[in-house]
């Protein structure tokens, strides 16, 4: 037996022994248990949980009947609070250990409601007959195959629902094993279903589509080769669908396989504090860094700030200036492509003075960004994270070589019962 000192970042506990770290799936940091290892390395175990024997008075039973096998999730066994903190721990140790940092104020933790929360999700399918035919799940646990799910408690009860329906549907098309990927986009009022197909369909498929999104309401595309493939299929539609930020009084636009958040309800407070954060001015000018499709650049040109968004991809910008188009914000608005993982002292320039920074990279985080950064850069900079290790690494640079101060930081619970952490922080600077 063994006790469990915390959690790691993929949601194990993780525990020590004979100078070895063992990451224990499923155990819960307080707990005594027992454990079977499947890896052996030098340093470190990967082992899976056989016995509680003195449970954390934070453990609950989880509401999936796949969890443990299915791959979606890794933390219904904690009670939805103590994962916030768990969270917010993670964010903390992250900050000192890889930026030796401690934020001036610990910002509440933004969450919302823990169960069918995702907007977004990728399930896989797969054509098993030994199995009954099509699988339609996330992926399992360490593993490659597809979890043979029925529900999904994580996704609205309705899209739930039809899991079962499209497997029977799958299964009667005359190609089954072609169709390896299902992805969910829920819109105001449409929810979306993008089915990867690696052969055109016949007369008979797509008829048995069409009677499918008409008896359970959803828009069918096909997806024959890259994101970008994806056109509606039935009922006609023109491909794009819409999310709403009432406070900002925004409409935005986003094609079913372009980037939007996957919890629709958490992101509309995350926009309302990164804009209190931020504090955009009327007339002031402020760059919005991997602005994506406008979600963050649109809600600050509607305070009044001009706004310049900065994105990677051509056709993210082209949808963000849509974006501006459709809310009649042109004119506090403009948006550049550029590389921000190779930029320059050069973006800067191109900019032209700024008053404020809102950062919100990928994974991967924007050291170059942040190290780019003139000497005259912005009194100001609210940096949206989706990855703690990255966001560290980016403020120690901030810090100890910029001259900014960490003011304040705090999570996100985007989302629930995974053991993923988005955060907020802020940086300011005399």
């Amino acid at each position: 037996m063994i006790r469990v000192d915390s959690l790691d970042q993929e949601g194990r506990g993780v525990a020590r022994a004979g100078g070895k770290v063992i990451f224990i799936d499923g155990a819960l940091p307080g707990e005594t248990v027992e454990y079977s290892p499947y890896a052996k390395k030098p340093h470190y175990e990967l082992a899976q949980l056989t016995r509680v024997l003195k449970p954390s008075s934070a453990r609950v039973a989880p509401r999936c009947p796949h969890f443990g096998v299915c791959g979606g999730c890794s933390l219904q066994h904690l009670d939805a609070r103590a994962q916030v903190a768990v969270k917010q721990r993670v964010l903390e140790d992250d900050l000192w250990h890889i930026g030796r940092l401690r934020p001036g104020q610990i910002l509440p933790a933004i969450y919302g409601e823990p169960w069918g929360y995702r907007h977004r999700a990728r399930f896989s399918a797969r054509y098993v007959p030994r199995k009954g035919g099509a699988l339609i799940g996330f992926r399992e646990k360490r593993g490659r195959y597809v979890a043979d799910m029925t529900t999904c408690e994580v996704v609205p009860p309705r899209i739930s629902g039809l899991l079962a329906p499209l497997r029977g549907m799958i299964n009667g098309l005359s190609q089954p094993q072609r169709v390896p990927q299902i992805e969910l986009a829920i819109g105001d009022g449409v929810d979306a279903l993008v089915l990867r197909i690696l052969q055109p369909l016949e007369g008979a498929d797509e008829d048995l589509l069409g009677q499918f999104a008409e008896r359970h309401r959803v828009h069918f595309f096909l997806q024959p080769q890259g994101p970008e493939s994806a056109t509606p299929f039935h009922p006609p539609h023109d491909g794009v669908l819409h999310y709403t930020l009432p406070e900002f009084d925004l409409k935005i636009g986003f094609a079913p396989t372009e980037f939007t958040q996957v919890n629709a309800a958490v992101n509309a407070v995350l926009v309302r504090r990164a804009l209190n954060l931020l504090g955009p001015q009327p007339g002031e000018r402020v760059a919005d860094l991997f602005c994506g499709l406008g979600n963050f650049a649109l809600a600050i040109a509607r305070r009044g700030a001009h706004v310049t968004g900065v994105e990677g991809s051509a056709s993210l910008v082209a949808r963000a200036q849509a974006n501006a188009v459709l809310n009649r914000l042109e004119p506090l608005t403009q948006f550049l492509r550029a590389d921000l993982f190779k930029t320059d002292a050069g973006l800067y320039e191109r900019l032209g003075h700024i008053d404020r920074i809102l950062i919100d990279p990928p994974r991967d985080g924007a050291v170059e960004v942040v190290k780019s950064l003139p000497a005259d850069a912005p009194r100001r900079i609210v940096y949206v994270s989706c990855n703690p290790a990255t966001l560290a690494r980016d403020a120690a640079v901030l810090v100890h070589v910029k001259g900014y101060e960490l003011s304040a930081a705090g999570v996100v619970n985007m989302f629930p019962h995974t053991a993923h952490v988005e955060s907020v922080a802020v940086f300011d600077r005399q």
